[in-house]
């Protein structure tokens, strides 16, 4: 896809002091965020090239402007069902301090929101509440729970 959907301002400095900016999104009911300083851009689906011997949940690699970047579905990941891919299906390129991008296959994007430090507690310390080790958080909204994830823990092989 030769236009992204949204590409990240060249100033990714997310965190005022009194709270970040988060990407919303979709998978199945859910809603689900990352911190907007790891989104490089969000664009649609596209031609993934299928890689043998790899872990399920990485679904192939994608060239994005002459770059190789490994593509993951964020269902595959949580041990859920995979659906077809419609028109609101879209993959968000994550960017690391090092360099390193990966993308996200995510139902759909909802909206970035500036989220209040206030709103944002730790997970509670329990095995049957946090099963998911890659939630980072949990965000209290006015329109309920959404999960932070943790994107270093999502992209790790292991």
């Amino acid at each position: 896809m030769e236009n992204p959907v949204y590409s990240a301002s060249e100033n990714k400095t997310a965190f005022a002091a009194d709270g970040t900016e988060v990407l919303f999104f979709n998978i199945d009911n859910s809603v689900y965020g990352v911190e907007i300083e790891f989104v490089n851009e969000i664009i649609g689906i596209e031609q993934i090239t299928v890689v043998p011997k790899i872990p399920d949940y990485i679904k192939g690699v994608i060239n994005i402007r002459g770059k190789v970047v490994p593509v993951i579905s964020i269902r595959k990941r949580f041990g859920m069902e995979e659906i077809p891919y419609d028109d609101r299906t879209c993959i968000i390129v994550l960017e690391f301090e090092n360099g390193t991008q990966v993308g996200v296959i995510v139902d759909r994007v909802q909206e970035v929101v500036m989220v209040e430090k206030s709103s944002i507690s730790k997970v509670p310390d329990s095995k049957n509440v946090n099963a998911n080790r890659y939630i980072k958080n949990i965000i209290n909204s006015n329109d309920g729970i959404k999960l932070l994830l943790d994107c270093g823990k999502l992209i790790s092989v292991n």
